[in-house]
């Protein structure tokens, strides 16, 4: 009798006893973006430092700083299971309000960043790497050079802190 054609109770008690398909290890990666020195654009570098001072369980910080595409091949061998993208972008919002953004939010409503590559094409190869990738904006109240990270800001950056420690869900935030 072939295996196919095998009744059920004839299976051998090893493949039963088999363990379950391996836990996926891939890590989940939070990748920061922006410039200690233009004031509100720290905000994700702000984040990445508590990351790095305070980690949580689960999560690996990547800090971006101004050229995220520098990192790319280093996320490629990550493989992250998920990925946070966090960013300043101006998107017409009070200062520190965090927003979902996503590639066509930046096409469509002309989203300011303060960096040279688009945040297009940065999105567009985050998704390549990762299928669950989350982009959060955080709206500065100013990115002029040698500002300080301003107070909504940085309490933003504390509530995307909390949110990761608190189980990742990213489906609080409003759409940009």
């Amino acid at each position: 009798m072939s295996v196919e054609n095998a009744p059920i109770e004839s299976v051998p008690a090893a493949v039963e006893d088999a363990p379950a398909a391996a836990e996926d290890t891939r890590p989940n990666v939070v990748f920061t973006v922006g410039s200690v020195l233009r004031g509100d654009d720290a905000a994700g570098p702000a984040l990445a430092k508590r990351l790095e001072d305070e980690p949580i369980e689960g999560w690996t910080v990547v800090d971006g700083g101004q050229t995220p595409e520098d990192d790319l091949g280093y996320l490629r061998r990550l493989k992250p299971r998920r990925l946070l993208l966090v960013d300043a972008a101006a998107m017409g919002h009070e200062p520190g309000e965090i927003r979902l953004v996503t590639a066509d939010d930046v096409a469509t409503q002309f989203l300011i960043t303060t960096h040279t590559l688009p945040i297009t094409f940065l999105l567009g190869e985050l998704e390549g790497i990762c299928e669950d990738v989350t982009f959060l904006g955080i709206q500065p109240a100013t990115t002029e050079f040698f500002d300080p990270l301003s107070a909504p800001v940085r309490r933003a950056v504390d509530e995307i802190y909390d949110c990761l420690a608190a189980g990742a869900d990213f489906a609080r935030y409003h759409p940009a």
